[in-house]
């Protein structure tokens, strides 16, 4: 099995990590969300790395978690308890990741890619961009993260609904900063990226440590209590 993402030494202080499942929209299978933990945990120990920036492949950010590992989890415990520990050391992972994370948005990012996309530092969204939350259709919805950036009514009525909003409503309720047309938004994020990485490496893991503190946010939950 190859892997499912590139990851790009932009500078010495920034890296650009791509998921690269275009052909499944970049769910995050077991495979895939396994890899980004590993990923994250062998980055977060690198002394000269600052910031990561994660955009997706093709035209979609994230479409969210493999539907088709939960049908044969439904069936099968053994995968289904794979299932789950992978996902809550993911969603842990990605929430205590003590360096800057910026999404570059670059197309649909929904269910689980809304999480990932809300669950990094900062967002630039390409034009072609929405948010949705359709699992509440059929299942629990990820909603802490959310909540702790755009308040609770905002959370609740895109988690209660599921509806999908599109980039300059993002940017309008503050869940993302910019907006850029898609063959300019990793660009936009590594300009981002650049802007933070001014900062000294030691005062950036401060800062950071000070947001997950401030957040309300319990990365110990298993996924289906965030």
């Amino acid at each position: 099995m190859g892997s499912f993402l590139r990851t790009e030494r932009v500078t010495a202080a920034v890296v650009l990590v791509t998921l690269d499942r275009p052909e499944r929209r970049n769910a995050l299978s077991i495979a895939v969300r396994d890899e980004i933990s590993g990923e994250l945990d062998r980055l977060a120990a690198d002394d000269d790395l600052k910031v990561v920036v994660v955009t997706g492949a093709g035209p979609v950010f994230c479409s969210g978690f493999d539907l088709a590992e939960f049908d044969a989890a439904a069936t099968d415990p053994a995968l289904a308890e794979r299932l789950w520990a992978s996902s809550d050391r993911y969603h842990r992972t990605l929430a205590t990741f003590p360096l800057i994370t910026v999404a570059a948005v670059n197309g649909p990012a929904v269910a689980g890619g809304f999480d990932l996309a809300v669950l990094c530092d900062l967002r630039v969204a390409s034009t072609t961009a929405t948010f949705s939350h359709p699992e509440h259709a059929f299942g629990d919805v990820v909603y802490g993260p959310l909540r702790d950036l755009v308040g609770g009514a905002w959370a609740r009525d895109l988690c209660l609904t599921g509806r999908s909003i599109d980039a300059d409503e993002a940017r309008a309720v503050g869940l993302v900063s910019a907006v850029a047309e898609p063959d300019a938004v990793v660009d936009a994020a590594l300009a981002v990226a650049a802007q933070v990485a001014v900062g000294p490496r030691d005062v950036i893991l401060r800062t950071k440590a000070k947001a997950l503190a401030h957040s309300g946010l319990d990365p110990t939950r298993t996924t289906l209590a965030l």
